[in-house]
């Protein structure tokens, strides 16, 4: 996707620039709702901006026209609701896809779990590239799967996972399911073409299912560009379950909307097989979000690229000037910094962060083995409370 940066009037015009404390405190989703009242969030991965106009006015038109009635893709048959629109949106990422392969659910999780619920038995292995976002971890495990961690590890070049120790570990393990989630959360890191080309031929040559999570796909950062794995090649996308959302990069993830795009053939024949409803209906108001975003959101989007990159920039900075006991390399996507804290010789760095500076922070322990000295932070905010949570961790180091 190309950037066309936003200018300083429109980060003002869509409120980017100067939120008002009470306002977000006034929200009562987990970000906001689940802290101390003297304590700043930069955990769950929330942005604080306004809703985009776009989304605002299609849900605003949907509610004024009382459209709330059973939808017209419940039960009744027919493409699912949002194809035509995803594969009207990956025409950004030079792909495109099959849009009868296309199915809607309420959540990518639970997308995720119905794939590991058809597509493996008790006991089967399921690769996942760690750090990790954790609720993919918990499902495997609760599920009964063995997760097999295949660790992403800083390198001069940046944050990359190792080829051959990866075959080696599947040919050991021998694992139905490899997930891999691009652009990599918490790291950051636009894998390259060449390393999906690698993941490509590794899930080829070992006959295995690819859930490729790429929901952060809209928020990379130039000259960062995102390829989704299936569109490598025929053979690839047939093998790729590619699961994505407008509601992380719009931020409704409330509205509870997600789009898979499912090469096996099997999968969307079980799929389509169960029981009406069973795996639940994709709201009306997601489906109508959905729409406006990818339709006419990408104004706003660009002007969200633009305030997310200066505040990478600015806690990049404060670190390397006010914190240098932590270590931390710029992401090439999102709004979220991976902070290795080891220096600071804490137990947990996420609690000495709560209880010391009064900022919420992501702990590290929850994203696999070997992340224990972690945080994560999210600096999707506005500057004025960024600088104060900056400030706040600077004082406590």
């Amino acid at each position: 996707m190309t950037d066309h940066p936003a200018n300083e009037m429109a980060l003002r015009a869509y409120g980017f620039d100067n939120l008002d404390l009470r306002w977000l405190r006034s929200k009562t989703g987990v970000k906001w709702g689940r802290i101390a009242p003297d304590v700043l969030p930069a955990w769950i991965a929330d942005m604080d901006f306004p809703v985009a106009p776009p989304v605002l006015d299609a849900l605003a038109a949907t509610l004024s026209r009382g459209d709330l009635g059973y939808p017209a893709w419940s039960n009744w048959g027919g493409p699912d609701p949002l194809a035509n629109d995803f594969t009207k949106r990956m025409e950004l990422y030079h792909w495109a896809p099959q849009p009868d392969w296309v199915r809607s659910f309420s959540d990518i999780i639970q997308a995720i779990q119905i794939v590991i619920q058809t597509m493996t038995a008790p006991g089967d292995g399921v690769v996942i590239q760690t750090p990790s976002y954790p609720p993919f971890l918990k499902t495997v495990t609760m599920m009964g799967r063995r997760a097999i961690t295949d660790p992403i590890e800083r390198t001069e070049g940046g944050w990359s996972f190792d080829p051959q120790r990866l075959r080696r570990t599947i040919v050991e393990e021998r694992p139905r399911v490899l997930i891999v989630v691009n652009p990599h959360n918490p790291t950051g890191r636009v894998f390259t073409r060449a390393e999906l080309e690698e993941l490509a031929e590794i899930a080829i040559a070992n006959d295995m299912v690819v859930v490729s999570d790429e929901v952060l796909a809209d928020l990379a950062f130039a000259p960062h560009r995102h390829i989704p794995i299936a569109s490598l090649s025929p053979e690839i996308a047939a093998r790729t379950i590619t699961m994505t959302s407008a509601t992380k990069a719009f931020n409704f993830a409330g509205l509870r909307c997600a789009v898979t795009h499912i090469g096996p053939a099997e999968l969307r024949e079980a799929i389509d097989a169960a029981p009406p409803d069973v795996f639940g209906v994709v709201n009306v108001l997601g489906i109508e979000a959905t729409k406006a975003a990818w339709c006419d959101g990408d104004g706003w989007l660009a002007a969200v690229r633009d305030r997310l990159r200066q505040n990478r920039d600015m806690v990049c900075d404060s670190i390397v000037q006010r914190m240098p006991m932590i270590t931390c390399d710029p992401p090439e996507a999102n709004y979220l910094l991976w902070l290795d804290c080891g220096k600071l010789h804490k137990e947990d760095t996420a609690v000495f962060f709560r209880e010391a500076a009064r900022v919420e922070l992501s702990t590290g322990k929850s994203f696999g083995p070997g992340c224990e000295d972690f945080v994560r932070l999210n600096f999707a905010t506005s500057p004025n409370i960024l600088t104060e949570i900056l400030s706040r961790m600077a004082a406590a180091v």
